[in-house]
């Protein structure tokens, strides 16, 4: 079965770094797009970072400048790094697997990792 497991959320201070791993399995990683999403209490999901399996990536413009994607094939896993975190960033961080084939989609969802940014 296909898994996505995020780790390395946590408490951080304003400021402050985090990196965020997915590990997957169960997929082609090397033929997927990846990418983070978030949610907030109350707060729509929306798109942080992406990164096709070419390795081009794309961001959202509240983070761009701040967090980074990349990804390792030998590793089957997908990190952001996270710096100059501010309370904002606040939020669970799902990790998502996707792509197109003859316009058949798959898409994969991790479990999710909180990520809170306060002093």
């Amino acid at each position: 079965q296909v898994q996505l497991v995020e780790s390395g959320g946590g408490l951080v201070q304003p400021g402050g770094s985090l990196r965020l791993s997915c590990a997957t399995s169960g997929i082609s990683f090397g033929i997927y797009a990846m990418a983070w999403y978030r949610q907030a209490p109350g707060k729509q999901r929306e798109l942080v970072a992406a990164i096709t399996s070419g390795g081009s990536t794309n961001y959202a413009d509240s983070v761009k400048g701040r967090f980074t994607i990349s990804r390792d094939s030998a590793k089957k896993t997908v990190y952001l790094q996270m710096n100059s975190l501010k309370p904002e960033d606040t939020a669970v961080y799902v990790c998502n697997a996707n792509m197109v084939v003859d316009s058949i989609r798959r898409n994969y969802w991790g479990q999710g990792t909180q990520v809170t940014v306060s002093s």
